[in-house]
């Protein structure tokens, strides 16, 4: 790992291995906190589930899909 470190420093991706490390540590918390808030979504919709969509929401919903140009 340090020979990948040192190779991403020498790049100049990074000014230092501290810098590379901090960046790395930012990286890993930052998806834990989206790992977190994932979470506490899908507990919530566990708890209480959505209501199924009506008639006239469903079809506004399949002409949008039908009207999307992928």
């Amino acid at each position: 790992m340090i020979q990948r470190l040192d190779a991403l420093v020498r790049a100049g991706r990074y000014a230092n291995r501290t810098d590379a490390v901090r960046a790395a540590l930012q990286s890993l918390m930052e998806a834990e906190r989206r790992r977190e808030v994932d979470q506490a979504i899908v507990e919530g919709y566990r708890r209480q589930p959505a209501d199924p969509p009506d008639d006239f929401t469903r079809s506004l919903a399949e002409r949008s899909v039908i009207q999307e140009p992928w």
